[in-house]
């Protein structure tokens, strides 16, 4: 395959991702209203840590990297923030907000990994990063704005722990990094996927048990099944090689297509309806975003975002 024939196909590649990505939330919010939060989660960490062993024997057989002691401590928390923490405040935000608002609110994660990086000393923050990292809490602010005056406690709610899961993830992707090059990519996320599963399965029983299984429809089945091992899985293993062909400064400012691509989603799926004021905040948001993390076109701070 040639270079530029490589070069098209991550792109569209990148594009798919985008728009399984940006569909998955009205999609996710289908499946709670079937199984709810709790069973879903339970579904979804029967099956990944059986989809990343297979994925370890597929990629090195029985020949699997050794790690360190204090690697593997550091792989069993970095599983328990990414996973048991992170994963499941998405999730119950998720089922507590809207589509719209979840994708949105997700997409600052970059703020919260320039923070860290300047927290950690690794960066330091120029003028025009300020500038959006204002810019983008004070979208942030006109956006959940509604919500607050309207007292809608639980979707506010719901935005709050979601932009404290990004916050979680950016610094999962900080701290994964060192490992990521020492180990490569598959063995970290399949480590850290495996390890924190037996605990979340066991936290979410009782919410699975309270589910009535037998009368969940095919259709269902389907989706929750598409959502863990096409979107979640494969959809963040595709998107790691995606980055490796076309460099990571290059492919992530695609992520802030995400936000538009579920909005749409879920306004034709669920009827979703955009205020003026929604739209300016989320405007206002995501130009903040994109201003701190690649104004000046600094690449170290976006390479930290999607590893």
């Amino acid at each position: 395959m040639s270079a530029s024939v490589l070069q098209r196909t991550a792109l569209f590649a990148a594009l798919a991702i985008v728009i399984i990505w940006g569909a998955n939330f009205s999609l996710q919010k289908a499946i709670f209203g079937a199984v709810g939060p709790g069973g879903f989660l339970f579904v979804r960490y029967m099956i990944m840590p059986v989809a990343a062993l297979a994925l370890m024997l597929w990629v090195y057989r029985l020949r699997w990297p050794k790690v360190s002691f204090a690697d593997l401590v550091r792989l069993l928390w970095l599983g328990f923030l990414g996973h048991a923490i992170h994963v499941s405040m998405v999730t119950y935000g998720i089922s507590w907000s809207t589509a719209f608002s979840s994708s949105l609110i997700l997409a600052c994660g970059p703020v919260f990994t320039l923070l860290i990086l300047r927290w950690q000393g690794v960066e330091k923050l120029l003028p025009f990063q300020v500038g959006g990292v204002a810019l983008a809490c004070l979208g942030v602010v006109v956006f959940l704005s509604e919500k607050l005056l309207g007292a809608r406690w639980q979707a506010t709610g719901g935005d709050l722990m979601l932009l404290s899961a990004a916050a979680l993830f950016s610094y999962y992707t900080v701290a994964s990094k060192p490992l990521i090059e020492r180990y490569g990519g598959v063995p970290v996320i399949a480590y850290s996927m495996i390890a924190p599963s037996p605990l979340i399965v066991l936290a979410t029983a009782h919410s699975a048990v309270q589910v009535n299984w037998a009368a969940v429809s095919p259709g269902v089945w389907l989706a929750l099944l598409w959502a863990v091992l096409v979107s979640a899985f494969a959809g963040w293993l595709i998107w790691g090689w995606v980055n490796a062909v076309r460099g990571v400064a290059r492919t992530a400012p695609l992520m802030y297509l995400m936000p538009p691509v579920a909005a749409v989603f879920a306004w034709f799926v669920e009827g979703e309806r955009y205020s003026t004021i929604k739209l300016v905040g989320a405007g206002i948001t995501l130009a903040g975003v994109a201003l701190a993390q690649f104004g000046g076109n600094k690449p170290r701070a976006a390479e930290a975002v999607i590893d």
